[in-house]
């Protein structure tokens, strides 16, 4: 039986950790990561304050699903042009949005434990944004320019940007659980072998985790920014960012770690909730898919503790 749309993660997405190994590397002081900004402009003004504050320059690279509820024409077009003056990758979002078929849905590739109206209203949600850019064409022609990975060297750091995990566009090998579970750690330590990097930055599952991983040689780091474009912990409205630099942060972290003599960070995200909302639902009226699904986790949170993110792993 095949798997319905939404939950299917199609071959194309599937590059593996080579893919990163042979990637171009790229030289930057400091390196923004940005993943999850579903078409919030509030939050792209507030990523692009955070970077004009800092000492250095900084390299911004948003890592898929820039694009989500920006479903009018004028806040597709702006977001498309704004994100790709920096480096960029391909989210599932983003790939679904080239894709001549149906098939793939969101193309989120939800597991098991995602309810299954969940999933079919990412379907529609998407659905509607996929309308909104095939009136773009030259957007999307810029779309189709993009990777699915990308390589950075920050300080003696190599860094491995991707979207969902070492394996896929669409991948939750990076999601907190699976960061957690034991069973996990030999495709982990393999995975950072096989990339050579020293750390992952993914987004993908939503939900922020970071997390150390020592071997016999050096330290390494999965960094999962969870979304920029929303709230990432209980009762907060802020989104999260990953930053590594060859400085200390001139912004205050909500946690991080080093490697080296280089610095990790998530960062805090905080835009203009007001105006935030009033887009929303300019877009997404009550009763709407995106209204159902999300309103709730961009006011209020997700039912997840910071202290989640930030947990040490077993060695």
């Amino acid at each position: 039986m095949s798997e319905p749309p939404g939950r299917v993660c199609p071959p194309r997405y599937r590059y593996g950790p080579a893919a990163l190994a042979a990637a171009t590397e790229r030289a930057a002081e400091t390196l923004y990561v940005i993943g999850g900004l579903y078409g919030n402009r509030p939050a792209l003004d507030a990523v692009e304050a955070l970077a004009a504050a800092e000492p250095r320059p900084v390299t911004l690279c948003f890592n898929g699903d820039f694009h989500w509820f920006d479903v009018d024409d004028a806040a597709f077009g702006e977001i498309n042009q704004r994100v790709l003056r920096h480096d960029a990758i391909l989210g599932n979002v983003e790939a679904e949005l080239l894709a001549d078929d149906e098939e793939a849905g969101c193309g989120c590739a939800y597991p098991d434990t995602v309810d299954a109206g969940i999933v079919e209203r990412s379907n529609r949600i998407h659905a509607r944004l996929k309308a909104t850019a095939r009136r773009h064409p030259e957007a999307l022609a810029d779309l189709d320019e993009l990777p699915m990975v990308a390589r950075y060297r920050v300080g003696d750091l190599r860094v491995g940007v991707v979207h969902g995990d070492a394996e896929a566009l669409a991948g939750w090998r990076f999601a907190v659980e699976a960061l957690d579970d034991p069973a996990q750690r030999p495709w982990i330590e393999a995975a950072f072998h096989q990339a050579r990097v020293d750390v992952f930055a993914s987004s993908h599952t939503c939900l922020p985790a970071l997390r150390r991983f020592d071997s016999a040689d050096r330290v390494r780091w999965v960094a999962n920014n969870g979304a920029a474009g929303m709230a990432n912990f209980a009762e907060t409205r802020f989104g999260v960012i990953t930053r590594v630099g060859v400085t200390p942060s001139p912004h205050p972290g909500l946690y991080g770690g080093t490697a080296g003599a280089v610095y990790l960070d998530a960062l805090a995200l905080p835009f203009d909730a007001g105006r935030w909302e009033r887009e929303f639902l300019a877009n997404w009226p009550r009763k709407s898919p995106a209204h159902v699904s999300y309103f709730r986790r961009i006011f209020q949170g997700p039912d997840y503790a910071i202290e989640r993110a930030h947990a040490t792993v077993p060695r």
